[in-house]
Formats: structure tokens, sequence, C-alpha cells
């Protein structure tokens, strides 16, 4: 019999055990079990298991990371195409791929530009079977552009009217998310009359007079980058008409009386009509050839919007909005036609067939056009593909035919049309395997008799194998008239008997070999209840017993448990199991209900169900339930040293049992007044034998319990004092530790009172030397803490106890702990230090380490001492700081960062131990070597004239170096923030003043500064600067940046000197002065300005997420160059968040940086480590560079 292989299963266990059916298809193939040896063993074309999405947009501020992962045998190798054209890594030091991976890693951060690696990019896997290919993966890096500038003229019209806000926001990647709000970022209320489109606009149907607002500002959110733009506030002044109008509904949008929309499949449908007139139209839906679907129908801004989620072909037709107010109805008819990119039907499968056999690929695809199918083998299209005689291609299908291990290749197909494509890849894998069994040999199957038995083998091997089946050693093959062999190998036994017991071998085999393998089948009795439980009706507070006997085979050993209508029994102690009984005892009203016995095997359960009905009781008088009344008449007896026998008499436990009685004790010589738990005895005792302490002055008390709670407590006991005796247990926590050279101070946890076990309590101190043959020093103190013993060697190690004892005797032997007298200061300095400098900030040191017998204490480290004397630039004296850094144990090398370029260092080295330094190695010189300086010091632009800007700058305040030149480069501004062409332009070290001629008038530069020595290029310091304009052939023309440069000169007279000018600042100064006074007059009188209490008091809930911790929130305006947003009062006047304090440490590298605001109005959220970069060329983006998380809440 010809078997079709599965997966390899789990053990079967006894029971019903379901069947896995397989679909045969026309075509045999094998399936290849999940087994993780048999895998290893296997040779597999490779499989793309992992790739970054088509349409992949990065984040230009972190590293491109495009993932492409596959799995084969052997392991695949690697490559890239990027634009159709072989991507070679190794080529750009930027790129790199992981270890036995595909993912390519692009190193921007450092430096390079994300618009550099845009493109089209696809991974090639590859081994000696075949190559699987990914996706095209199109690499864009979000953008979020500036709003264009624009000048907003104020609005006015009269109440009643419509009104448009357009709100156009600047194209980005992806598309920015719209919403309004005004300069308090309180969000613009909105209704049936106001309410914001799918465009961005603000719709208004009909104004009133309070939507007179001067802040209508329309945000684009652009979540990739987590930046937010705003455009300029629109002012809006509605003047409140006589009388209103009214009218009938007309359309704002969408126009006309008919519309068309195409959409995709599986994407959301959204249909807009937005009407005006007076009184405000209300909107409905239809369609006009079906009905909506209602569980993907949503209806969004105030039913203005119409959603249809996971659009279908079925959902294309014509929908009608409709506007109807009092005066009136209008009709909107939207033609909807649903388009769909292709999609899977049948994506084609793996093949792995043997040697010989045949197969298909099958490839179909769905879409709207009808997607076009195209065939691909290796990653090569198929018509130019090596040949191969065994397959043929017939549409949407490959045939194989008598298939040889040549023919194993990966197979992509292509499914195309103009709205998108699907790739897929299938392998062909040819394989020549002998049969494997894969189910563990001597498996043992239990069952209970008189069920099914199945017994497992599966296999594998190409050719497919057949599979037999015999019993016992001699026996022949067993036949299907008795048995069922299944596809997967399983042997069932559909009614197992007893006789069916014994060993069963399963036999697999093909024309390259054979495989056999041995199960035993054990018949099992069934679990049976011989005694089931009865149905009891019992009155409340009486007992019920339930029996439930059961007989099982003896090999296997059953368990019982209760439930009381399906469920647990309730955690209450009045249900006991007690062998083949269930007990319930004082039954209530809750107790009643279905009670269940289940006896369960390891192979079978069975259960039996009891009812338990409570009836009401002859009627009694309500009793009172309480905590038990104290204990009382306790008594001592037996009374003898170590022990004494308590007795009581129980106080009345007021309708519940008592369940414990808790005995408490109290010692009053040493601790009167406390008393401490001694014990605890079951509330059926009422005596009970203590234990007792030597040298204690006993009194007991006893408390009873109940499940009420617990009693008070009773009488105290007569006293019982007990003899004493020596101390059974010695001091904890012995130490021995110098505090001086020459000294070693013992100390001790003393024993308390009760511990002592008898009056005169003292301590027998001993200590000798641990290396030293002399004898046990021994000294007895009073009842203290601590020992002194003087004149002792300096670190020498002591073996030291301390034991107890009193006027009776002495405590047992102590334990000898091992303790140090004092230690000395270090004598020795570390040798033979020298010193490497890795590089211009860090340098390495190595010295030998000091004898252990010069540290005269514990080694704790090594301390080295740096610093720097004198500049190598400069060559002038400083005031020397030493730095510090400590290494701990017994290292001998260590790693100094932090040091400052071109210098030179001393330093010394010392060791440390528990008393302090030791003394100092020789001093060593080093040197580090040139760095790239910091940026210049200052630059300004004096003298503009009309073509000419002069430039004066102070030098770097760190050279770092031997400054070698100045590098300059320039580029003209636009009217619209373009940026020109750049000017590079070097300049001699030694100079410090630069003019720049034949520039244009009346034209902004921004310049770009640094500083270079030999190890490059340093930080660079920019400005700005306006030449001025030709008054000639400009007069009467005022140019619109004049005052907002930075540097500007004027032909005009200087005012400052005019007397009418000083004259009419001397009143402006007078006229702030009483201003002042009345405002100072006014805040002492009570006066309040209650903007906090308006904030609170309209805060918009979606808003909160934005405030910071304290609460508060800044004010952010935008006005003619998108000025930067105001921060609260924990803001500087710098607009930038002052950095937390935080602890200064050498081995602490970076540099944060938090939030801010740029100057064109975006957002910026908290980056570390980022270097500024140098401009390009040309325009530059005019992209926002930074987020805001605190913004994320606003849509």
């Amino acid at each position: 019999m010809q078997l079709k292989i599965m997966p390899k299963k789990k053990r079967l266990s006894a029971g019903r055990v379901p069947l896995i059916l397989f679909l045969c298809q026309m075509i045999s193939a094998l399936d290849v079990p999940l087994d993780s040896k048999l895998l290893e063993d296997l040779v597999q074309p490779p499989t793309i298991i992992q790739q970054s999405p088509k349409d992949y947009i990065i984040d230009p501020r972190e590293n491109i990371v495009i993932q492409c992962e596959a799995k084969g045998k052997p392991p695949p190798s690697f490559s890239w195409t990027r634009n159709g054209t072989h991507f070679d890594i190794d080529k750009d030091p930027l790129v790199t791929m992981k270890t036995g991976s595909g993912t390519l890693v692009i190193n921007i951060m450092s430096e390079g530009k994300a618009e550099t690696y845009e493109g089209v990019y696809q991974c090639t896997a590859r081994n000696e079977r075949g190559a699987a290919i990914s996706n095209n993966i199109v690499v864009r890096p979000s953008r979020s552009p500036l709003w264009t500038k624009e000048k907003l003229e104020p609005i006015t019209l009269r109440s009643g009217q419509s009104l448009v806000l357009p709100c156009r926001p600047p194209i980005g990647l992806p598309p920015a998310i719209i919403f309004w709000m005004d300069n308090s970022f309180q969000r613009l209320p909105q209704s049936e009359r106001v309410s914001q489109g799918l465009n961005g606009d603000l719709y208004f149907s009909n104004v009133l007079p309070e939507d007179s607002r001067e802040d209508y500002i329309c945000y684009a959110r652009f979540n990739h980058t987590q930046t937010i733009q705003q455009k300029q506030p629109i002012s809006v002044k509605v003047i409140l008409a006589k009388s209103n109008r009214e009218r009938p509904p007309t359309f704002l949008t969408p126009e006309g009386n008919a519309s068309n929309k195409e959409e995709l499949r599986g994407n959301v449908l959204s249909l807009e009509c937005i009407a005006e007139g007076l009184p405000t139209p209300i909107i409905y839906w239809i369609k006009e050839d079906g009905t909506l679907p209602i569980n993907r129908t949503f209806y969004r801004n105030f039913q203005k919007t119409l959603q249809i989620i996971q659009v279908s072909e079925a959902d294309s037709g014509k929908y009608q909005c409709i506007a109807k107010n009092a005066l009136g109805v209008i009709h909107h008819t939207i033609s909807v036609t649903v388009k769909a990119a292709p999609y899977w039907i049948m994506a084609p499968q793996n093949l792995v067939l043997s040697p010989g056999e045949d197969g298909a690929l099958i490839c179909r695809a769905n879409g709207n056009p009808k997607p076009r199918i195209s065939w691909l083998s290796n990653g090569v299209p198929i018509e130019i593909a090596p040949d191969d005689p065994s397959r043929k291609i017939s549409g949407d299908t490959i045939i194989f035919s008598s298939v040889q291990e040549r023919s194993s290749a990966v197979y992509q197909c292509n499914a195309s049309n103009e709205y998108g494509y699907l790739l897929g890849n299938a392998f062909v894998n040819v394989l020549a395997e002998p049969p494997r069994i894969l189910t563990s040999a001597n498996t043992l199957y239990q069952v209970i008799a008189n069920r099914p038995a199945l017994l497992d083998c599966a296999f594998f091997g190409s050719p497919l194998p057949t599979i037999e089946w015999f019993k016992g050693t001699k026996g022949s093959a067993l036949r299907e008239d008795t048995y069922v062999l299944h596809e997967n190998g399983t042997l069932e036994i559909p009614v197992a008997q007893k006789d069916s017991t014994g060993t069963y071998t399963c036999v697999a085999r093909n024309k390259l070999g054979m495989a056999k393998n041995e199960v035993h089948l054990e018949i099992k009795d069934p679990t049976r209840i011989i005694k089931q439980p009865e149905y009891a009706v019992v009155q409340r507070g009486s007992t019920v017993s339930f029996e439930c006997k059961v007989k099982h085979d003896h090999t296997l050993i059953p368990t019982v448990i209760w439930l009381k209508d399906n469920g647990e029994l309730p955690s209450d102690g009045r249900f006991t199991i007690d062998k083949d009984h269930l007990v319930v005892a004082d039954v209530s009203d809750n107790d009643g209900g279905t009670y269940t016995c289940v006896a369960n095997t390891t192979l079978d359960n069975v259960s039996a169900s009891a009812v338990l009905s409570v009836v009401a009781p002859t009627p009694t008088p309500a009793p009172i339930y309480d905590v038990p009344n104290p204990p009382f008449d306790l008594e001592l007896t037996d009374q003898l040293d170590k022990s004494v026998q308590l007795s009581w008499t129980p106080g009345d436990d007021n309708n519940s049992p008592i369940t414990k009685f808790i005995i408490e004790y109290e010692d009053a010589m040493h601790e009167a007044g406390l008393w401490r738990h001694q014990t605890e005895v079951p509330g059926t005792q009422t005596t009970a034998q203590l234990k007792l302490s030597p040298y204690v002055n006993y009194s007991f008390r006893v408390m009873a319990e109940n499940s009420l709670g617990r009693s008070l407590p009773s009488e105290a006991s007569e006293q019982y004092l007990t003899k004493a005796a020596e101390p059974d247990k010695n001091p904890m926590t012995v130490e021995g530790l110098g505090s001086e050279p020459d000294n070693l101070v013992i100390t001790w946890q003393p024993l308390n009172g009760f511990e002592s076990n008898g009056p005169g309590l003292q301590y027998k101190v001993s200590w000798r030397q641990k290396d030293g043959d002399d004898e046990w020093t021994s000294v007895v103190v009073a009842n203290v803490s601590k020992y002194i013993v003087s004149g002792t060697p300096t670190f020498v190690p002591y073996l030291i106890k301390v034991q107890a004892l009193n006027d009776v005797g002495f405590a047992p032997e102590p334990a000898v702990v091992m303790g140090h007298s004092g230690e000395d200061l270090p004598m020795v300095a570390p040798g033979n230090v020298h010193v490497t400098v890795v590089n211009s900030t860090l340098a390495e040191v190595h010295w030998d380490p000091v004898p252990l017998k010069s540290v005269r204490g514990h080694l704790q480290g090594y301390r080295i001492y740096y610093w720097t004397d004198q500049n190598s630039s400069k060559r002038n004296r400083r005031h020397i700081e030493k730095k510090i850094l400590t290494f701990q144990g017994s290292k001998t090398h260590g790693m100094l960062p932090g040091l400052e370029p071109f210098s030179h260092y001393t330093l010394n080295i010392r060791v440390i131990n528990g008393k302090g330094e030791g003394p100092a190695s020789p001093d060593r010189v080093f040197h580090t070597p040139e760095g790239v300086p910091s940026a210049p010091s200052s630059l300004k632009i004096v003298n503009p004239t009309l073509d000419s800007l002069t430039l004066e700058w102070d030098p770097p305040s760190h050279p770092n170096g031997i400054l070698t030149e100045y590098t300059l480069k320039y580029q003209p501004i636009n009217s619209t923030h373009e940026l020109g062409p750049l000017v590079d332009l070097k300049i001699p070290a030694n100079k410090t003043r630069w003019t720049l001629k034949n520039l244009n008038f009346s034209t902004r530069y921004k310049f770009y500064f640094y500083a270079q020595t030999s190890a490059g290029s340093g930080s660079q310091i920019t400005e700005e600067a306006v030449t001025t304009v030709d008054e000639g052939k400009m007069a009467g023309y005022l140019p619109p940046d004049v005052g907002a440069g930075k540097a500007m000169a004027s032909r005009q007279v200087d005012i400052a000197t005019q007397g009418w000018f000083i004259g009419l600042m001397c009143a402006v100064a007078l006229l702030i002065l009483i201003l002042l006074i009345v405002c100072f007059i006014r805040r002492n009188k009570g006066g309040k300005y209650p903007v906090k209490e308006k904030e609170d008091a309209h805060a918009d809930p979606e808003i909160q997420p934005m405030k910071e911790d304290d609460g508060t929130f800044g004010e952010y305006s935008d006005a003619e160059d998108h000025k930067p947003l105001k921060k609260g009062s924990r803001t500087p006047s710098d607009r930038t968040v002052k950095k937390e304090d935080s602890d200064d440490s050498l081995v602490d590298y970076g540099e944060g940086v938090n939030g801010q605001f740029n100057e064109d109005g975006s957002f910026i959220g908290q980056y570390s480590g980022k270097k500024e970069k140098e401009p390009a060329e040309g325009n530059e983006s005019s992209e926002a560079p930074s987020p805001v998380n605190a913004m994320n809440s606003f849509v």
C-alpha cells in the first residue's frame, strides 16, 4: 500500500484521537515532515522569510535598514540590485550587510544623506538549488516641508453667510494629518454647522457673530517625522446683520449635481458632501442601486462623510447624498468605481518531487483590470532562463514531467496590473532519499478496551515509500479487513480487545532502501463507578454524605474529584472528602445543587451526579453569632525547669465553633508589658504543654478564635520564674577590624536579656595570630559589644572567637572567625609606568603591581593623578588642575578618556588601601596629538555696502592644534528662502578679517565659517547678512527685510544724535514709568489676571497630553517669518530648554539636547549626538528636521 506521508505528530494518547484527512491533489507531490533532524540533512532551495515593505518610507534622521531574511540548505548567499543594476555594497563604506543575513544597514547617522540612497532595491537569496528574490522595495525618505509663505487678508462678512477657510497644506511624504486649533492649542469646536472637510478646509454652512476670531490656524502633522507645521493665522470678523434671510441648501463640496469616485479594493471608501444654507442643512445618504452594507458602513463628521471599510467590487454603484433644511432639498450623485490591485486566488506553493515524478506550480490571481501573469526562474524571466525539458508553461500553470535532480529551482510568479503587483516565490526541490521512520522506537501505546487504538508510523522517503504493518515477530502483513491503514502510515485498530496487546512493526520501503520500527500496545480495563451518589433532601444546619465507589485497572492510579454545579467545591471547612465519601456539614441554602463525582485516570474518566435539596428546619429562635467569649480559669501545672502545662476553660463560642486557641506570654523581668506569641492549639484542646527558657518570669494568657474573629484575651495566669542556666548561644556578627595600624577592634552583637539564661552575663574574648604558633589570648569583659587589642603588628590576620557566659556557666564553644589588625599607608609606589597615546583624547596607562606585603592593608586599587601644565600651541602656563581616576582591585592598566588634544600631560600613580594612598610613582610625561578645532569664537559682518560685506572673527577658543587655514562658504537666499549656489573660499590662518566684493545689492547671504588643523575641519559657525539698497534705483521702495537682517547698512542720518529724537525717547521712558507705578498699585490692591483659570476651564481634553510635567504648555504663534514657539515659564529666553542637572563623570560620553523649537516654527524633539552637516550646493530641502512627541495626541 502506498501512503502519502505527513508531518510528525505527538505520541497518540488513549481516548478518541481525531483522524487528519488529506485532500489529494490531482498531481501527487511529497510533503516534507517538520522534523528538525530530518530538515538538517535535506537540501532545500532558498525561501524569503522576511523583507521590508514594497513602499518603504524611512526616517532621514536614522540609519536605513532594508530587511531581507531567507532560509535554505545550504544557507543562501545574498546580493542586491538598486534601480535595476547590481548594488556593490563593498564600494560604499556606509553600507554593511548583517552576518548570516541579507539585511542592509546604511549608516547615515555619521555622514551621508538619505536622499542619496533613494531608489528601488531588490534582494536575491541564492544557493546551489536556486535563487529566490524579494519584492521591489521602493525606498524613499519621509518629507515634512514648510508651508508656502502667503499673506492672508482678514475676512469680513455678515452673519448667515457661508464661509470656507482654505488650508492647502504642503505636500509631504507620507501625507499630513490636518486639524484646526487656536493660538492656545485648543481645538476649534465643530458641529453640523462648522466642520473640517477631507481636504483639510474648514467649512461654515452659515456664520454667527461668535465665529469672529483672529486665530483660525490650520496645523499639518507629519506622523513619520513627528513634525507639526502651522499655517498663518486667519482672521475672521462676522458683522451682525439686521435680518438674516433664510435660504435653501447648496453644496460647498462637491460641486455640481454629480461626480465620480474611484477606490481600490480593500481600502476605506470615503464620500463627502458639505452643504451651506440657513438654517443649517442636514445630510442623508442612500445607495441608488442597492443598500448600504450594515456592518461596514460608518458615518463621520456629523454625517457629512460616508465611510465603507474593506470596500470590494460589489460596492461599486451610485451613492446619493441629500442636503435638506426647511426651505428645500438638493441631491448630489457620486458614481463609485472599485478597482483592484492584484490579489491571490491561489499563490504558488513549494513542490517536493522525487526523480521521475510529475508535478505542477499553479499561480492564480485576480484584480481589476485582470492582472497579467509572468513567470521567472531563479529571478530570470523564464523566456531567457536556461531550458528545462521537463518544464512546460501553460498560462498560469507550469507543468513538470519526469523531473530530475537538475530540475530543482526557485520559480517566481508575477501578477501585475496598473494598480500594483504580486510576487510569489515557490521552489521545486527534487530529492532522492531512502525511507526513514520518524516515530520514536519502542513507543508504548496504552488504550482502554473496546476503544480505537491508533499506532503511529510517521515516515519520509523519495520516491514515496510503501508502508506495511506486522504483529509479533513472525506474523504476516496486517490486512485491511480487520485494520485500517491510513495514508500517513498510522495503523488503526477500530475496537481494541485484550488480545490486541503486543508488539507491532512498521516497515517502509522504496527502491532506495527499507526502514522499520517497533511499537508496543497495552489494553487496559475501563474505569467504572460501582456505587453512585444518590439524591438527598436535608434540613438546614444538618449534615449530608454522598458516596462514590470506583473500580479501575490495577495498573492505573485513579484520582477522584467532586464538583458542585460543574464547578469547584466551595473553599469551606464544612466540605470534607474521606475516601469514597463527600461530607457537607452545617448545610445552608447555598449548598443546594448538583454534586458530581469524577474519576480520572491517564487514559479515561467517568462521572456520576446527585442532587442535594435543602429545606427549612422546624422554626427555632434566631441564634446570635459573634466572636467567642474570652477563656477563663487559667492554671499552671507540671512546673519543670524548661516546661509547664497550661490549662483553661473556654468561654461561650456564640454559635460559631472555636477553631483554635492562641497562647501568649509576658517576661516581667526583661520585657514587662510586652506580650509575645507562644503557640497555637486546635479549638478542641483546652490544655497545652509549653516549652520555656531559663531565667524568665513568665505570665500567660489565652485567646479563642472562630470564623467570625478572635476573642478578647483572658486574664493573665500566675507568674512562673524559671531557673537560671548557662547561655545556649553565643553572640552573632563577630568581626575583627583595626582602627589604627597597631590595634585590633573586636566587635559583636550582644545577647538580649531573654537570651542570657541567667544573671551576670559576660563575654570571653579570645584571639591569636592566624599564621603564628601563639596560644590563644583571652579576656572576660562585661556585657558590652566591643574590645580593643593594642600593640598588634600592622595588617596581620587574626583568629577571633567570642563566648557568652553567666553566673551559671559558659555557652557552647563559639565559632572561629578571621579578622585583620589595623591598616597603614602603603609603602611602595607602582613601578614601570608607561603611557601609550591612543588618539588625541584617549591614552592607555600600564604599570607593575606593588608587592602585596608593601600594601599593608586590603588592596583597594590604584589611583592615577594626571594634569596638563601647558598647551602645546600657546606654550603659556595655566592653572594646574589635577584629575583623578581610580581603578579598583589589582588592575595593572587603564584608559584615560577625555584628554585635551595637542597638550602636554603629566601623571603619576599611587596604590590605595583602606587607610589611604601610598607614595606617588615618578611623574611620566606624554603628549596628545592634534585634533580638530572648535568653532570660531565669533563671526560678525560689518561695513555692508551695495556690493560688499566685511567679515570679522575671533579664532577658536580651543584650536586643539596649529590652525592651517579657515574655510568660508556662502550663498544667497531669495525672498522665498531658497538657497542659491554655494561659494567656497579658503582664508589664511593668520587672518581675522576678510572683505567679500562683487556681491549683489539688497541681497541676503548666509555664511558658514570654520577653522582647520592638520587633523581636519572643526565645527562651523553660521551668520546671515544683507547688502545695502541702491537708493538711486530703489527710490520710494523699502525692502521687506529691512530691520530683519542681522547686519544692514543705512545711508540715512543717524537720528540717535538728533535733539528731537532724544526728547521723544525721554517722554516715552517717563510714560512707561508712570504705567509701571499704576500697575504696581493695582496689583497691591488684589487685582488678578485670570488667564490660568480660563485655560483650565476651557481646556480641551484631547490636548492634555501636550502639557509638560508642570501642567503648562507654551503659546504657539506664527508671524510672517515663521517665528518660533513661545515657551512657558520654564523656558529661558534663548528659546532652549535647560538641561537638567546631572553628575559629571569621565566615563560619560555624548551630549543631550532637550526639546526646543526651530526658527521655521516646527517642533524639535529630544536628540543627542547629532552632528550639524555642511550645506549642499544648490537649493536645500525645506524639510523641518525634528519632531515633538508631546504633539502626538493632537490627532
